[in-house]
């Protein structure tokens, strides 16, 4: 990933990213325009990888680590939010998925328990939109 045409720079590269946002304000600063866009581009291919590697379901994070009180309860509202149930039965099924915010979420959309959970999300590659599509496809044969 470069800040420059390929004429200035060259290397050897599978992807080649050039980012051209032309000179800086302050002339040899690369903090302002080329910091920034980096970042910005940075931060699009991590979260584009987390996408594909199944850990966002809609435009939610759902593989979060419970690890603290604020992840608990960012969890929590992540299942209040997308199943309508109360702060006591998110609490419940948290506990049940063992922490697993993915896996309380396919619980409660396909009624299976944490150990069924877990073999469907395994064999849909940790993707819940397929382990979900799966189940209904199976439930309704």
């Amino acid at each position: 990933m470069a800040c420059v045409p390929r004429e200035q720079v060259t290397f050897d590269a599978d992807v080649d990213i050039r980012l051209l946002v032309g000179p800086e304000i302050l002339a040899g600063s690369t903090r302002l325009k080329a910091g920034t866009v980096t970042k910005m581009a940075l931060n699009i291919i991590s979260t584009s990888v987390m996408v594909r590697l199944g850990k966002v379901y809609g435009n939610r994070m759902v593989d979060v680590a419970v690890t603290n009180n604020k992840l608990r309860d960012r969890a929590m509202r992540i299942l209040i939010d997308l199943t309508g149930m109360t702060r006591q039965q998110a609490a419940e099924l948290l506990e049940r998925s063992n922490k697993s915010v993915k896996l309380a979420l396919l619980m409660y959309w396909t009624d299976l328990d944490a150990e069924g959970g877990i073999q469907l999300l395994d064999e849909c590659q940790g993707q819940l939109r397929d382990a979900v599509l799966k189940h209904q496809k199976s439930s309704s044969l």
